[in-house]
């Protein structure tokens, strides 16, 4: 495994130059990575603009119908440098060719390769346009599959699990993953110990149900039976685990975060507080049981930063149910949230549901939503100001003035706000540490500012 800053050149010099454009989630993110690794061995070398490629490869998302959207745009912009340059290729993959390769290779015949989810490490035959033997589940890398890092230097991603086993009524993942298939404890445990030693000091496991982790290999409290062994690594400082379960914040996993080494960062997408809109979901917590959970973690853990997500818009969703969720998002007091208008994906139980909302209304829903959480979010920042907290340092930020770039143990990697804070006088080609202790002065909705604590 190596690391790379994304689009930076690497590899031995080769005769085609490739240009990856990720989009979706951090586990797609994984995904690429593993191309550009299996692409760095066989000899390609890497450029950041796709007008520079000889190859442009596109990895997309078909999870919601704003992600097919950029996915179809992405496409149709790289396809219009091939028409100014004929001897590019363009390779489509991922979640969204999964899903409806059909209808892609209908809209976009100029796309000269396609792969869906089962062969990200066959990504250099498919480029050569070499047949391929398509393996009938979804890729999963482990420790031995070259990955070419392409976050930050301080943090990196570690995919735990491919797939998911649960049925919610609105999501298309198992219809295009397949069903939950962890990876051994053992291959995540080396993974991370070649992370610690290339320097990366927060890990932040991801999959589409972490807390799920090895329930399909017979595991009890498989996640808690994985941080026990991760805190052990050294040179890791930052633990994370991030998309879990209201059913699975047991308390043996509250117990396991209590060590200094994990953050206390709860990633619990609720999806709704109607109980009725929750069983048509196929969810298991309805508002209130989620506020006894947050009661339960909070008490335990009285740090905690909280983060969910929710859906507005969810056929059957009027008035009453919608002021409930407002209700709910007040009471809850949610360290970070995220909300989506409802997305009808084919062959999901919802579906066909009636009582739909309208797109303008559930826009409407998804603004006032946000606009009580911006309060609450200020609000809890503005509590942050005069304390000191340790800081993840990301990125030095280019112009005047110039501002490191880092997060708290509180703040997930691209989904939550930063925290920036001035170089000293005089200035610095690089921080003291990959981890210092920073006074938080000032405080917006989402980032935070401040300066090294002496």
């Amino acid at each position: 495994m190596t690391r790379q800053t994304r689009g930076a050149p690497g590899g031995r010099r080769a005769p085609e130059k490739v240009a990856l454009i990720s989009l979706g989630c951090a586990k797609n993110l994984v995904d690429s990575e593993v191309m550009l690794g299996a692409l760095k061995k066989s000899g390609y070398v890497f450029v950041a603009r796709a007008e520079d490629a000889d190859v442009v490869i596109v990895n997309t998302c078909g999870f919601i119908g704003p992600a097919r959207m950029e996915a179809e745009e992405t496409l149709g912009t790289v396809l219009r440098l091939k028409e100014k340059d004929p001897r590019k290729k363009i390779v489509a993959a991922g979640c969204y060719v999964e899903r409806d390769r059909p209808g892609l290779q209908k809209k976009f015949p100029g796309v000269d390769a396609w792969t869906g989810v089962q062969s990200f490490d066959r990504i250099p035959a498919i480029v050569r346009g070499q047949p391929i033997t398509v393996p009938d589940r979804t890729f999963l890398y482990s420790d031995a599959t070259p990955r070419l890092v392409s976050t930050p230097a301080t943090w990196a991603y570690v995919k735990v699990s491919e797939g998911c086993s649960h049925r919610c009524g609105f999501c298309a993942i198992p219809l295009i993953k397949g069903l939950y298939v962890s990876r051994s404890l053992a291959s995540i445990v080396r993974e991370v110990r070649t992370l610690a030693d290339l320097g990366v000091k927060e890990i932040d496991l991801i999959s589409h149900d972490t807390t799920w982790f090895g329930r399909d290999r017979g595991m009890r409290h498989g996640l808690v039976r994985l941080l026990e062994r991760l805190v052990r690594t050294s040179g890791v400082e930052w633990i994370r685990f991030l998309y879990g379960y209201p059913g699975e914040i047991t308390d043996p996993l509250l117990e396991v975060m209590a060590d200094p080494k994990i953050c206390r960062y709860f990633d619990i997408p609720f999806q709704h507080s109607d109980p009725a809109l929750v069983k048509a979901m196929k969810r298991g917590f309805n508002g209130t049981q989620a506020l006894r959970l947050l009661e339960r973690i909070r008490a335990k853990l009285p740090d905690a930063a909280i983060r969910t997500s929710l859906i507005v818009g969810f056929p059957g969703e009027g008035r009453r149910e919608f002021a409930g969720l407002r209700d709910f998002v007040r009471t809850a007091r949610f360290d970070h949230l995220g909300v989506f208008s409802y997305s009808p994906e084919r062959g999901t139980q919802a579906f066909d549901r009636p009582d739909k909302v309208g797109a303008t209304e559930k826009e409407r829903r998804r603004g006032a939503l946000m606009a009580i959480q911006a309060g609450l979010s200020l609000e809890r920042n503005k509590g942050y100001i005069g304390r000191q907290f340790e800081v993840l340092v990301e990125r030095r930020e280019t112009g005047e003035p110039r501002f490191w770039v880092g997060r708290g143990r509180f703040q997930a990697p691209e989904v939550d706000g930063v925290i920036r804070f001035p170089l000293p006088a005089g200035g610095m080609t690089a921080p003291l540490s990959p981890i210092v202790r920073v006074e938080i002065t000032s405080a917006g909705v989402y980032d935070l500012e401040g300066r090294l604590a002496p």
